[in-house]
């Protein structure tokens, strides 16, 4: 019978028992215990009028037999159907010498080496050998006993050792159901780890694909800048000045959009956690206007699409502009110019940057590996850049499509397709 708390069942099944610790000097202690039990019922005679007595003599031969039942028990675990066997012989020894009444209770060790057996082994064997055992024994206490072979000894003896077996066979499968429940437990915890970890490693790479976004915006319009303001310092000092707050503007924005990212990791308790959202395509006006001070003209063709729009699907569109833009301008020469178009349908968020690369001649007919840029000698991967494998990333992660490569007529373009409906569906699930 097993219970109805399988929580309850398996914290039983944790606690530290004796008899697995220690389990020869267990089953030794048991031994003792049927031997004792064996010697008392030798000398008592509990159906008198007057109640229980202990007055019947003990001979020799008794003990021995006793002695000879119990001792195998030592072993019962390890060899169960060894133990069964040699016990069953010395019982049935007993059951044949002794016919004078009354008899000693030797089966009692029959019925513990028969328990033990149902215990350890599979249903089959216990039912095949333990009803060989009730037969073989009642057989002999029917035929070798001083009594009518239907007296209630007799038939005693096939009552325990049939129970025996019905008990152990209950221990084993309660064993088995109690196993099954630790390894559910184990295989779920080792699930549940199993899925922090991988929702750990996803929200790293989401927060390295935020900071590179972030600094290689910034640090390249810094770079450009700084460069420009060390060219004219000497000539043109007012254009310099110019420069120089450009660098000041965009590493103040690179600070605080670093600070807000960096805010996300704060626990409920910490101080001063961000307020303002994340940047998206309402704020693209700003993106374009900054990097047309730093010398990149750039023409906008985007309605107002940030209305309505998932807040993953707009903050994707937004970085994707931005890493364009930035490796634009890093990678396209001086006097490029570059296109960043928008189109919105009912499903799907098409955003599209071209630039000319006029600053660089194009090379129609050299092939280009994806994630190289028009004029660099090795695939960006291997020169140290991340930010077309961030891109693609974050447009994966919503199950959307981007294509980057030279353009037939030079330059190079970046075109991302963001499905609606499926950001929206995932961000209502979680």
């Amino acid at each position: 019978m097993t219970s109805l708390d399988p929580g309850r069942d398996a914290r039983r099944a944790a606690r530290p028992r004796r008899h697995r610790t220690h389990p020869l000097a267990f089953d030794a202690a048991v031994a003792a215990c049927v031997f004792a039990a064996i010697l008392v019922g030798a000398v008592a005679e509990l159906h008198r009028p007057n109640g229980p007595r202990f007055d019947r003599e003990l001979s020799p031969t008794t003990v021995l037999l006793a002695a000879l039942a119990c001792l195998p028990l030592v072993a019962r675990r390890r060899w169960p159907r060894t133990v069964l066997a040699a016990v069953g012989v010395v019982t049935i020894v007993q059951l044949v010498g002794q016919t004078s009444a009354p008899r000693a209770p030797v089966v009692a060790a029959a019925v513990v080496a028969l328990f033990t057996l149902a215990a350890h082994t599979d249903r089959s064997t216990t039912w095949r050998l333990g009803a060989l055992t009730a037969v073989v024994l009642t057989a002999a206490a029917m035929l070798y006993g001083p009594r009518p072979w239907y007296a209630q000894e007799n038939l005693a003896i096939f009552a325990w050792t049939g129970m025996a077996a019905a008990a152990g066979d209950a221990v084993r499968s309660r064993r088995a159901y109690i196993d099954a429940i630790r390894e559910r437990a184990e295989r779920a915890e080792r699930t549940r780890e199993e899925e922090a970890g991988r929702r750990v490693a996803e929200e790293r790479m989401r927060i390295a694909r935020e900071l590179h976004d972030v600094v290689a915006h910034h640090i390249a319009l810094v770079n450009v800048q700084a460069g420009v303001a060390s060219h004219v310092m000497d000539s043109r000092p007012d254009q310099a000045k110019q420069a120089l707050a450009h660098v000041r503007e965009a590493s103040r924005s690179a600070l605080d959009e670093l600070r807000a990212t960096v805010g996300l990791l704060r626990q409920s308790d910490d101080p001063t956690a961000p307020t303002e959202p994340a940047p998206g395509l309402g704020v693209l006006d700003q993106l374009i206007d900054g990097f047309t001070r730093a010398g990149l003209p750039v023409e906008l063709e985007a309605p107002q699409t940030s209305q309505g729009l998932p807040a993953s699907v707009d903050l994707t569109a937004y970085r994707i502009v931005q890493e364009a833009l930035t490796n634009v301008r890093k990678h396209a020469g001086d006097g490029a110019r570059a296109r960043v178009r928008i189109i919105r349908t009912e499903s799907t968020l098409t955003v599209t940057v071209l630039d000319d690369g006029a600053g660089r001649p194009a090379v129609p007919h050299r092939r280009q590996e994806p994630g190289t840029r028009e004029g660099d000698g090795a695939p960006q991967e291997s020169g140290g850049g991340h930010g077309l494998i961030g891109m693609r990333e974050r447009v994966h992660a919503l199950r959307g499509t981007v294509v980057t490569g030279p353009r037939a007529t030079g330059g190079f373009q970046v075109r991302a397709t963001l499905p609606l409906h499926t950001a929206r569906t995932g961000e209502s699930t979680t």
